[in-house]
């Protein structure tokens, strides 16, 4: 952990189960990107068992968080919490100014973080309300162009990117009972523009995502996902959702060259997934096919 001055330091919060992997390469971005500047990573780990806690709890610059989420305590199944459950333990312990949120299966493309907290501390500087800034990703071996995405009532939203922390605190941060895995990050995005904040994307800030880590866990999620839409709708009709108008976000697309080929970390592993799972392996034409054609409905598909 850098320098603890609070008005500068960032905290970069994500949640890992079973990712290993991904996670040192993730946590590698990281540190490279931040090198020069205060920052912490806080990390919740939701009970893995391929190694990760034991590398965790070596990593000196790493704060951990432990929540066993999965498997049998004294002869009782042990409950799932929700995405947002997780997210709220690192982001009520992060210190900095600014809250940077990534996922475990993410690669940051150099100066994605440093440009974002650039435009932040520009913005705030002209009086600004400003929320959240969202970075533009793309899930890397299935899609060419990188996106940021708006929710509903065409109200940008972060999926990667960072946070004011005292409008996190003022939102009182994710609703982790409403939704189990997903819109979560939706509606902590529609409670900072009820609230009066506006949620911008930064168009020098870029991430490369893995779609297909830990393919068991995303068939997990997509089980509770006509729930959390429900859900959604519910809360936020008449507000910032029409039905007559059907407003539920399209997604804004961008083109970049990354001549650090970043992604390119990846292949390695993508490599063995694509062995042992060869239905990842999806024809370029037809990749992705919601995306490509910007169905209003993108919004709820999410990869993590």
């Amino acid at each position: 952990m850098k320098n603890m001055e609070k008005n500068n330091l960032i905290s970069i919060v994500l949640g890992t189960y079973n990712r290993l992997n991904f996670l040192k390469l993730t946590i590698d971005s990281i540190r490279q990107e931040l090198c020069n500047h205060n920052y912490e990573t806080i990390v919740i780990d939701g009970g893995s068992d391929d190694g990760t806690i034991d590398w965790l709890t070596k990593q000196k610059d790493i704060i951990t968080i432990i929540q066993h989420n999965r498997g049998e305590w004294e002869g009782k199944k042990i409950e799932r919490r929700s995405w947002g459950y997780f997210m709220n333990l690192a982001f009520k312990c992060a210190q900095g100014k600014y809250t940077c949120m990534l996922s475990d299966d993410c690669l940051v493309v150099p100066g994605a973080i440093k440009n974002g907290y650039n435009l932040f501390e520009k913005e705030l500087e002209k009086n600004k309300k400003i929320g959240a800034i969202a970075f533009y990703y793309r899930n890397w071996s299935k899609q060419d162009k990188y996106y940021v995405a708006c929710t509903l009532g065409n109200k940008m939203y972060v999926n990667h990117g960072l946070y004011l922390n005292s409008a996190l605190k003022e939102v009182d941060y994710i609703d982790e009972d409403r939704y189990f895995f997903y819109n979560g990050d939706g509606d902590l995005c529609l409670k900072l523009w009820y609230k009066g904040y506006e949620c911008i994307d930064c168009q020098e800030s870029f991430i490369e995502h893995y779609p297909h880590a830990n393919l068991g866990v995303i068939k997990s999620n997509h089980k509770k996902q006509q729930q959390d839409n429900l859900n959604y709708f519910k809360k936020w009709e008449n507000i910032f959702y029409d039905k007559k108008l059907n407003n539920l976000g399209m997604l804004k697309e961008k083109d970049f060259q990354d001549l650090n080929f970043t992604g390119e970390k990846f292949r390695s592993i993508h490599e063995n997934v694509v062995k042992n799972n060869p239905e990842v392996l999806i024809n370029k034409k037809n990749k992705d096919i919601f995306f490509r054609i910007k169905n209003k409905l993108s919004r709820f598909f999410k990869f993590y």
